[in-house]
């Protein structure tokens, strides 16, 4: 369960996952090979970041990502 895991966005490509985390802002895991990603993809989900950031607090409020509001404003 999500609630469980460390607040992330998960990057979805053919079979691949890489789980991107929201608090440490870098890939959680070494498998698949986080260099595999696109970086027009890891740009846009840092750009997105804030909203990221908000929508997992609003689906897991049990688990947030522990920021302030006016953090979200970087």
């Amino acid at each position: 369960m999500e609630r469980n895991e460390p607040p992330h966005a998960t990057i979805l490509w053919r079979q691949r996952a890489w789980r991107f985390g929201l608090r440490e802002r870098t890939f959680l895991d070494d498998a698949p090979d986080p260099t595999d990603v696109p970086a027009e993809i890891v740009t846009e989900v840092l750009r997105q970041l804030v909203v990221l950031c908000r929508e997992w607090d609003a689906m897991y409020p049990e688990n947030p990502i522990e920021s302030k509001e006016e953090e979200y404003d970087d």
